[in-house]
């Protein structure tokens, strides 16, 4: 069993910039392949980034690449996103999850254990 927990969220402008965390509970941590995604109201769950269990390999959608960056840090059983150049667009509940399948799997039901997520609101 793996609890996740994130934190980071909040309310900022477009063009700022916002660092979500994942806090990971249990010693199995860098037995998983991590994932990002969001869900905006209405909308299906979408993937963002992806990094493999050592943190050596990524995985990004492309409405994010080049501003989102992922990153993990396994001696803390926590992994990151930087979000950079934030959109309105990208307001949106934020997951952070965690499995085994493959890095570039992009669905959610392929990840095994979830977070409660944390808001990220750009305002215009």
């Amino acid at each position: 069993q793996v609890q996740l927990v994130e934190s980071g969220g909040g309310l900022v402008q477009a063009g700022d910039s916002l660092r979500l965390s994942c806090a990971a509970s249990g010693r199995t941590f860098s037995s998983y392949n991590m994932g990002w995604f969001r869900q905006a109201p209405g909308r299906e769950r979408e993937f963002i980034a992806a990094i493999s269990r050592s943190g050596r390999s990524t995985y990004y959608a492309d409405s994010v690449k080049g501003r989102f960056t992922i990153s993990r840090d396994n001696a803390k059983n926590t992994v990151y996103l930087q979000m950079n150049s934030l959109r309105p667009e990208d307001t949106a509940v934020y997951y952070c999850a965690s499995g085994t399948m493959p890095l570039t799997t992009a669905r959610a039901s392929g990840y095994t254990y979830w977070g409660q997520g944390t808001q990220v609101t750009v305002s215009s």
